[in-house]
């Protein structure tokens, strides 16, 4: 299943999906669109999930591309395709080439999509707690303007991700925050356990977007751990003991 915006939809020659865990072919603990090559499921299914994506967007299996994430705040320019042996170790990627697809997996950390129709420049972003604080947004920002992208001309969408009810973090989580900025204490309310706290990764990432200045900033306002059928979420896994998890895709395509 394919979620769109009408901020990025009616923009012409640019296709993109917020995709669910449904349509896809694998089973039990992936059922059934679950895209992550680092899961455990069955490498075919995880192949032929992706075929279906870029069956959507447009392009071919080979240009559907994704990165090696690793939580940091690091995006790279991708010009032609590459191999999963091959893979870019950061976490967003930046196109200004028809027929590509950049895309991120996620899990409950917070996809994002980027696109200047003025300049047909199109980028996707990976933001866990890691890679928003330590610049993932401001870095794939800086690559779209490198290659001609205007902020004021940049729409950027938040997709599926943990939300505040949620996201229960300890006294140590907040205070490495609260030090780099005191004023990130806003994005913390008290936990339901003594010691604890509930972070806003998506209020925190918006914030973020906003400082940046880009032209239009949307959040989609959905949780992946509160809507267990249509999303994966590894926090949910942990709490119910499961022996792994699956991963939606995000992605965006310069389509003509």
């Amino acid at each position: 299943m394919q979620l769109q915006h009408p901020a990025l939809s009616q923009i012409g020659a640019i296709n993109h999906g917020f995709f669910t865990r449904r349509g896809g072919t694998s089973n039990d603990t992936y059922d059934s669109l679950n895209c992550g090559y680092g899961s455990d499921d069955d490498r075919d299914n995880v192949t032929a999930n992706r075929a279906r994506v870029a069956m959507q967007l447009g392009v071919t299996p080979t240009n559907l591309l994704t990165a090696h994430q690793i939580h940091s705040p690091d995006a790279a320019i991708v010009n032609t395709p590459f191999d999963d042996d091959n893979r870019p170790r950061v976490d967003a990627l930046v196109t200004k080439t028809p027929g590509m697809a950049v895309a991120v997996l996620t899990a409950d950390c917070g996809p994002l999509l980027f696109a200047d129709q003025k300049n047909q420049v199109v980028g996707a972003a990976h933001a866990g707690w890691k890679g928003a604080v330590g610049g993932v947004i401001e870095n794939t920002l800086s690559q779209m303007e490198d290659m001609g992208a205007e902020r004021a001309h940049i729409t950027a969408i938040l997709g599926p991700t943990i939300s505040r009810p949620n996201y229960e973090v300890d006294d140590a989580f907040k205070t490495r925050f609260v030090n780099l900025e005191p004023e990130y204490s806003g994005f913390f309310s008290a936990g339901q356990r003594d010691g604890h706290h509930q972070f806003d990764l998506p209020a925190f990432i918006m914030s973020k977007l906003t400082k940046e200045g880009v032209g239009t900033a949307i959040n989609l306002d959905r949780c992946t751990y509160g809507e267990p059928d249509e999303f994966f979420s590894y926090r949910r896994a942990t709490h119910k003991n499961e022996p792994d998890y699956g991963r939606q895709i995000t992605a965006i395509a310069i389509t003509d």
